[in-house]
């Protein structure tokens, strides 16, 4: 299903669903197994433009698995997956085109410089007039006094900025953040948070796994939660109150989350 339009920070909480016009992601039935295990089992959601999903769920839920399969990294077992129109399986190269992805802890080259990263990311995908934008990112993420630092010197919240740097540069239709938090100081979540939010208005689908749901409720148009491989929920966060918390407008998405997923257990 689809989810509520984006909206400005921080009130970027849909209370309705609308149907999006043209998704720019439709998963339809994907299975992901590996030998007799079914990672992800048969998930099917959509996606549209300006949309922020945050997809929660335990340890082992899949989360990890969907996105690399959604983002080309794995093949998967069964389904689906159109980006932008594309479909993956037979036209990858246009599908991966119009997205960009940060694992939870992305790999960087260490003899290059933070700026050689952005130059690098320019050529692949052919950027014209890149370094105003470059420009602008390194200020963003206050990496202007490391543009000539090489990413070995780097802390490792620096080098999540520059990974989400180089992500944003070719203002791609989809973007896929995988705990992009992890590392960053209360300065750097905010400005994690504020460029999600930038992403969305400028008309991009943000796709946010993380922990900290406290950190991401403020943001997401939309939730979709996994246990053991399976969708549990997906809808806004109202819908989601009205499923698990009898429709309390106080229920944190926590306390939601913990209601939609008392079964799963400690999955590994």
């Amino acid at each position: 299903m689809g989810f509520g339009r984006g909206c400005d920070y921080p009130r970027c909480m849909s209370d309705t669903a609308l149907i999006p016009a043209a998704s720019v992601l439709r998963v339809s039935n994907l299975k992901k197994i590996y030998g007799d295990f079914l990672a992800v089992r048969g998930l099917s959601f959509e996606l549209a433009p300006g949309q922020i999903l945050a997809m929660v769920g335990p340890n082992g839920a899949g989360k990890t698995t969907t996105m690399r399969a959604i983002c080309g990294i794995l093949t998967p077992t069964e389904g689906s997956i159109t980006l932008c129109g594309h479909d993956l399986a037979t036209d990858p190269v246009a599908a991966k085109a119009r997205l960009a992805y940060v694992p939870d802890d992305p790999k960087l080259f260490d003899a290059m410089t933070v700026w050689e990263h952005l130059e690098f990311i320019a050529a692949a995908y052919g950027v014209a007039d890149w370094r105003p934008r470059a420009e602008r990112l390194l200020e963003m993420f206050e990496l202007g006094p490391k543009r000539r630092a090489l990413a070995m010197e780097l802390s490792r919240g620096m080098r999540q900025k520059v990974a989400i740097s180089c992500a944003y540069l070719h203002n791609p239709a989809i973007i896929f953040l995988d705990e992009p938090l992890t590392g960053l100081d209360p300065i750097g979540i905010r400005t994690m948070k504020d460029s999600i939010a930038e992403r969305a208005r400028e008309g991009a689908a943000v796709v946010l796994s993380s922990h900290l749901l406290s950190l991401v409720e403020d943001i997401c148009t939309g939730v979709l939660i996994m246990a053991k491989g399976e969708l549990r929920f997906s809808g806004t966060i109202a819908q989601a109150r009205e499923t698990f918390a009898a429709g309390d407008a106080r229920a944190t998405l926590e306390e939601v989350f913990f209601s939609a997923t008392r079964d799963a257990g400690a999955d590994k």
